[in-house]
């Protein structure tokens, strides 16, 4: 029997993308869903890292790839990277082919072979980041309020009823396809389970430089202990010498941290430089964020309760799940996700830029009436300090929080949006 498909907010941008282009190319990490979503569009497949296949088709991506790509349009070569040939290969073929459509790569790693030997694909292959599923796409958000209405400037309204525990409960399950329909006790083993996997294997098989599991836990929780910060990597780096009697450099420590971007573990956030009115300097770090909430609990060890009980710790953990869904709205908008943060201290921790140049500002709060208020001054003081003159004005401010029994337009003109309310 045939499993029950989740719907997915890339499922749209795949048939574009596939509309305008010979190939597209699946990333992101693994379990997250590229496979099945693939094989939901895709009319044959070829699986490179199947269990009793995989040595014949590499020897036959070595000696002839393009054998690799007869079959019914759109084609689709899961996990590609392990012969990493393929991409020039099917470069190669969407030139002679001259259509759109015609293949669908996924991977959840980039190759360490994606070098100067590869063609860019530009203008052939273009490339789309699949991510665990948010909460409207799990189906614990109620899709009440759409960003699109919000930068459409329409109105919204709400009614929530998830508890405090209840969003302990989604950042520790992240959004793992398989943790789905489970007991509670099986949907929080998944997160587990992946970090294990990272931990003792795919950190590793990524560019074939062998890791230590014991170092690589050290890193992971270090970077857990400093998610939703812009901490240097200096202060990550002591963090893990904390416990560690071996010397650990700045460059050891970058090269775990590239590895476990190159397997979408870990996906920070850029900074957003608007133009202001006064001058004022603006902190260029990136913002610390693992692709989902869960590997960061993990990481931790923690689970639902632990939450709870360190609130400020939640709250943190809590920015990540909505930095999270965030993308995963944002992508479908055709926008991208910033934060920014100036030496005065005035923060802002989601800017959702479109392709167009709108954009909204985002405050995050687990929530109650003092927290929630603070992050609106935060916005509207944010808000007054940007030239309108050089750039447009912001379409929206939210409060985006965890636990609010309603999503309102306050008087002063910020919304207060609970995130199991939201979508894209």
């Amino acid at each position: 029997m045939m499993k029950e498909y989740y719907p997915r907010v890339s499922d749209r941008l795949l048939l574009e993308h596939l509309e305008s282009k010979g190939a597209v190319l699946i990333e992101g990490p693994k379990w997250c869903g590229k496979t099945t979503s693939a094989k939901h569009v895709a009319k044959s497949v070829i699986e490179m890292d199947s269990p009793d296949k995989t040595e014949q088709y590499q020897q036959m991506a070595k000696l002839n790839p393009l054998n690799l790509l007869i079959g019914e349009v759109p084609h689709l070569i899961d996990e590609w990277q392990i012969s990493s040939n393929l991409w020039n290969a099917v470069r190669y073929e969407v030139d002679q082919r001259g259509e759109f459509g015609q293949f669908i790569l996924t991977g959840s790693s980039v190759p360490a072979g994606l070098d100067e030997s590869m063609h860019t694909g530009t203008g052939r292959i273009v490339r789309m980041q699949m991510r665990p599923m948010s909460l409207y796409e799990s189906g614990d958000s109620s899709g009440q309020v759409s960003l699109m209405d919000l930068f459409e400037g329409k109105d919204i309204s709400a009614v929530n009823h998830d508890s405090i525990d209840k969003i302990a409960f989604l950042i520790c399950r992240g959004g793992w396809p398989a943790a789905l329909n489970r007991s509670d006790k099986i949907a929080l083993r998944q997160a587990f389970d992946y970090y294990d996997a990272v931990v003792k294997d795919d950190i590793s098989r990524v560019d074939n430089l062998k890791r230590n599991q014991e170092r690589t836990k050290r890193v992971m929780r270090s970077y857990a202990r400093n998610v939703a910060t812009q901490s240097s990597l200096e202060t990550i780096r002591a963090d893990v010498i904390s416990n560690d009697i071996e010397t650990f450099d700045k460059e050891s420590l970058y090269g775990y941290l590239n590895a476990l971007k190159k397997i979408f573990v870990i996906e920070d956030s850029p900074a957003w430089n608007p133009n202001l009115r006064s001058k004022v300097a603006i902190r260029t770090s990136d913002t610390r964020y693992f692709v989902d909430p869960s590997i960061a609990t993990a990481a931790l060890g923690i689970g639902p309760t632990d939450l709870i009980n360190n609130l400020e710790l939640m709250g943190l953990i809590f920015e990540n799940l909505c930095i999270r869904d965030l993308r995963v709205y944002t992508d479908a908008l055709d926008g991208n996700v910033y934060h920014y943060r100036d030496k005065s201290g005035l923060e802002c921790d989601a800017v959702l830029h479109l392709r167009n140049g709108s954009y909204g500002l985002i405050e995050v709060k687990l929530g109650g009436d003092k927290l929630i208020n603070e992050g609106a001054q935060s916005l509207l003081k944010l808000a007054d300090k940007i030239d309108t003159d050089k750039m447009k004005e912001p379409v929206f401010l939210m409060v985006l929080c965890g636990v609010a029994p309603f999503a309102y337009r306050r008087e002063d003109g910020v919304y207060v949006v609970p995130i199991t309310c939201l979508k894209n």
